[in-house]
């Protein structure tokens, strides 16, 4: 009876709090805009230009992409910008956590600084999210906006952009790896179409596959932590959230994969496809959108 009495609970809260995704037409023209496979460059395209800044956003779309994902984060004085750590060391000249600099401290800084090809990109600033959003209207592509945290300041800085411009609804998608960010979104604003983000294993490993924590049991603590989080999204989360893709790590997908969320109108968008014939897997035969760090050459992932 006590299970009986769980299991029905769970459902009824699931009925009633879940949110409705946008109709699936909407959300198809933008995942794939010209019908087909889309083309998204990963912070703008990480490894052809420094990562989340405009000259990023206009060498993706010299290079033929279909659109761009950036990444939101907020400096101490509560300004949006567009940056991927929560400190400043990888990808600019400076030092220290992000929270600590103002946007007028991180404005002097210069996100080109350790770039491969930084001698092409000098004078770079790194932009708010205004400005961004901006450039990619300007060149016509489409957003992934990649909501790193903190949840409210997050949904209430992109709700004031959809209300400026309107024309992002049909344009763009807030992408997360955190649920509540994405719930929370949809509940602010249920035109806005959202999108879970998953790489198996990820809060017990990095990127890169070297474990997070040296301690036996924390380690192996986060790494049931891991499946159950892994089995939330894929039974219940997603419907919970109401929302229209789930942004895989690529070395999960497959057609079965692909057609399994297709069942339950959900688009699949696979991250990171950074060689030629990865490319091809997904245009040709997967014919399912992608997220790459360079849309000119074959390069390693940008973690």
């Amino acid at each position: 009876m006590l299970s009986c009495l769980l299991t029905g609970g769970l459902y009824l809260a699931l009925r009633l709090f879940s949110l409705e995704p946008v109709p699936l037409q909407r959300a198809q023209h933008i995942v794939q805009p010209r019908g087909t496979a889309a083309r998204i460059a990963h912070r703008g395209g990480g490894h052809d230009a420094p990562e989340n800044t405009l000259a990023a956003i206009r060498q993706a779309a010299e290079n033929g992409a279909t659109g761009v994902e950036l990444d939101l984060e907020f400096t101490a004085d509560g300004i949006p910008i567009l940056m991927h750590d929560d400190t400043v060391e990888r990808t600019t000249d400076g030092s220290g956590s992000l929270r600590d600099f103002t946007f007028e401290e991180i404005r002097k800084l210069n996100p080109a600084a350790k770039h491969r090809l930084w001698r092409d990109f000098r004078g770079e600033k790194v932009p708010t999210l205004k400005e961004a959003v901006m450039e990619c209207m300007r060149y016509n592509l489409i957003i992934y906006f990649d909501v790193k945290g903190h949840a409210n300041q997050a949904v209430d800085a992109l709700k004031l952009l959809y209300l400026e411009y309107p024309r992002l609804y049909n344009s763009s998608i807030v992408c997360s790896f955190i649920p509540e960010i994405v719930y929370k979104m949809r509940q602010s604003d249920r035109n806005v179409v959202t999108a879970l983000t998953h790489r198996p294993w990820s809060l017990s490993h990095f990127g890169d596959g070297k474990p997070r924590f040296d301690c036996f049991w924390k380690h192996y603590g986060y790494m049931m932590m891991d499946i159950i989080l892994d089995w939330s999204l894929h039974n219940f989360l997603w419907y919970l959230c109401g929302v229209s893709a789930f942004l895989m790590q690529k070395n999960y997908i497959s057609q079965e994969y692909v057609r399994q969320w297709s069942s339950r109108g959900v688009q699949v968008v696979g991250w990171t496809v950074n060689t030629f014939t990865e490319k091809m897997y997904y245009e040709n035969v997967l014919e399912t959108s992608y997220i790459t760090d360079s849309l000119v050459e074959d390069c390693d992932p940008h973690y």
